[in-house]
C-alpha cells in the first residue's frame, strides 16, 4: 500500500512536468510559426510595394516629359496640341495625355479647351477635344485638386463614361498644374491610366512573389491562402488580381490608411477572418495589402 502511494507521489509530478513541457513546446512552436509567417509577409509586402512604386514612378517620369513639353509651348493652342502629340509614344501603357486649360485662357477657343491625345481603336494615338458644356472638366476631381496643388499628384480613381471617342471605364490620373511666364495657372496636364492596367501590373507582381524562392523559403509555417490588393484610403479595393471587389470597413483600419500608416491588422475580409499586412504606396492615395486567411 505504501509502495503504491509512493509511486503516485512521484508519478504525478512527472506527468505534470511532461504536460507542462509539452504545453510550453506547443506555445513556443506556435510563436515561432507566427514569427516566421509575419517575417515572410512583411518581406513580401515590402517587395510588392517597391515593385509597384517603381512601376508608378516610370509612368510619372514619362508623363513629366510630356508636361514639360506642353509648358514650353503655350504660345498657341496649336503649339499645345503638337507638344502633346510629340511625346505620346514614350509610354504605350498610358491611355492618353491631356492639357485642361483654365476657362478662356485662349480666348479664341472659348470657355473650354482640353485637347486629349489618346489611344483610339488601334495602337495609334488620336486627338479629341473633350471640353464642352456637356463635359465641363473644371468640375472633375482631378481638375479641382489640380487648382489647389503646386506639384504633381495622383487623382483618386474615378469612372469616366462618354460618347466621345474615348474608352469608358475606371481611370486614375497623374496630373500636374502648369503655370505660365506670369506665374498664372494655365492648365492641368494629365496622363490617364486605366484600372485594367493597374490590375495587370498587380497580377504580374503577385505571380513573381508567389514564385520567388527566397520569399517562400519557410520551414515551419505551411502554405497559406493569400492575395494582394491595392486599396483606396477608404478601405475599398481599386485593383485585385482577379478583378474581385474587396471591402475593409473597420474604422481603425481605415483611419490608418488615411494617415498613410503601415502595419498588420486582424480583420474579416469579405466574411473571411484574415490577417492584413499593409503599407502605403509612395506619392499616391493608395496602399498595397497582402490578405492572408487565418
Amino acid at each position: 500500500m505504501n509502495i503504491k502511494n509512493n509511486q503516485k507521489k512521484w508519478l504525478w509530478p512527472v506527468v505534470i512536468g511532461v504536460l507542462t513541457v509539452a504545453v510550453l513546446l506547443a506555445m513556443a512552436l506556435n510563436y515561432a510559426v507566427r514569427a516566421e509567417r509575419n517575417t515572410r509577409y512583411v518581406g513580401m509586402m515590402n517587395v510588392v510595394a517597391e515593385k509597384l512604386s517603381k512601376t508608378v514612378r516610370g509612368v510619372e517620369m514619362n508623363a513629366e516629359n510630356v508636361f514639360d513639353e506642353v509648358a514650353k509651348h503655350m504660345e498657341s493652342p496649336q503649339a499645345v496640341v503638337e507638344a502633346l502629340s510629340s511625346k505620346t509614344s514614350l509610354n504605350p501603357d498610358v491611355i492618353g495625355y491631356f492639357a485642361a486649360f483654365v476657362p478662356n485662357y485662349f480666348p479664341q477657343e472659348g470657355q473650354w479647351f482640353q485637347p486629349y491625345v489618346h489611344q483610339g481603336d488601334s495602337t495609334e494615338f488620336v486627338l479629341t477635344f473633350v471640353g464642352s458644356a456637356r463635359h465641363d472638366y473644371t468640375t472633375s476631381t482631378w481638375y479641382v485638386q489640380g487648382v489647389k496643388e503646386k506639384e504633381s499628384f495622383w487623382s483618386e480613381p474615378y469612372y469616366y463614361e462618354d460618347d466621345l471617342n474615348v474608352t469608358s471605364g475606371y481611370y486614375m490620373t497623374f496630373a500636374t498644374p502648369i503655370f505660365d511666364a506670369q506665374g498664372r495657372l494655365a492648365c492641368i496636364c494629365g496622363a490617364d491610366m486605366t484600372q485594367e492596367w493597374m490590375i495587370d501590373q498587380l497580377r504580374q507582381i503577385e505571380d513573381e512573389v508567389k514564385n520567388d524562392e527566397l520569399l517562400n523559403n519557410y520551414r515551419l509555417s505551411g502554405s497559406d491562402d493569400f492575395f494582394i490588393v491595392i486599396l483606396n484610403d477608404d478601405g475599398t479595393s481599386f485593383a485585385h488580381p482577379n478583378g474581385d471587389i474587396v471591402t475593409m470597413n473597420d474604422e481603425t483600419f481605415v483611419a490608418s490608411l488615411k494617415e498613410h500608416h503601415r502595419g498588420v491588422a486582424e480583420l474579416e475580409v469579405n466574411g473571411v477572418p484574415s490577417r492584413v499586412y499593409y503599407t502605403p504606396l509612395k506619392r499616391t492615395h493608395w496602399s498595397v495589402a497582402i490578405v492572408v486567411e487565418k
